[in-house]
């Protein structure tokens, strides 16, 4: 059980934090700065969450599936936050296999249920999708960040943390990746792709819109 006693410490008053293993870094660290940004994305997905509870466009499957994702990304970003080393004191909290396995078997169980793609897609349709468009984005910034700190810290690990920080979990990158591709399919799942009340917004090339509400070179209709 976590229990917090008190919200505010005082103690990162001075742009300094500490990470899981205890160490002390800048808040400007690379690490802080994706598992930062892993909060804003499950925050965001929280919110989409939230909004189906009036519109009701998620299937029961998908809240399901989205309820898990939550708790998984807390454990995500708490693996960044944590050092790979080579003997730790207590087991690490890590990503697993599993977890990236099944956001793979949700890709395909809920995209299977979607017409194929003939066009790219715009971000928006019905407020539930559009918000989960929200969340697709923000987990590629969050696991561009991720790839960043991995270039600095590497995906090895430290055998003596007092001179080598340890290196990025790059499971937890992996996490990321197959994720905003699932928040992708579950965008178009609540837009009702493919039904005849589909919110979803396909992208129409230069070339196919309507001359007459282009704009010219001068920036004038």
């Amino acid at each position: 059980m976590v229990i917090l006693s008190k919200i505010y410490t005082r103690t990162g008053d001075h742009g300094s934090t500490r990470l899981v293993d205890n160490s002390v870094t800048a808040k400007s660290d690379l690490r802080v700065e994706a598992y930062g940004l892993i909060d804003q994305a499950n925050a965001s997905i929280g919110l989409a969450i939230a909004l189906d509870t009036t519109t009701k466009v998620l299937s029961r499957e998908v809240r399901e599936a989205l309820g898990i994702i939550q708790n998984e990304l807390f454990d995500v970003g708490a693996d960044l936050a944590n050092p790979l080393v080579a003997n730790p004191k207590w087991e690490p909290l890590r990503t697993v296999q599993e977890s990236v396995d099944r956001l793979e078997r949700w890709c395909d169980e809920f995209g299977d249920q979607l017409p194929t793609l003939r066009s790219f897609i715009l971000p928006g349709g019905n407020p539930v999708g559009a918000q989960l468009h929200v969340c697709r984005t923000a987990i590629r910034t969050a696991e561009r960040a991720a790839w960043r700190a991995a270039e600095i810290y590497g995906t090895e690990t430290s055998n003596d943390p007092e001179t080598t920080p340890g290196g990025v979990n790059e499971l937890a990158i992996t996490y990321l990746n197959r994720l905003s591709d699932l928040l992708f399919i579950l965008s178009r799942a609540a837009n009702k792709a493919g039904e005849d009340s589909s919110d979803e917004v396909v992208w129409v090339p230069g070339g196919e819109r309507n001359p007459s509400t282009q704009m010219t070179n001068d920036g004038q209709e």
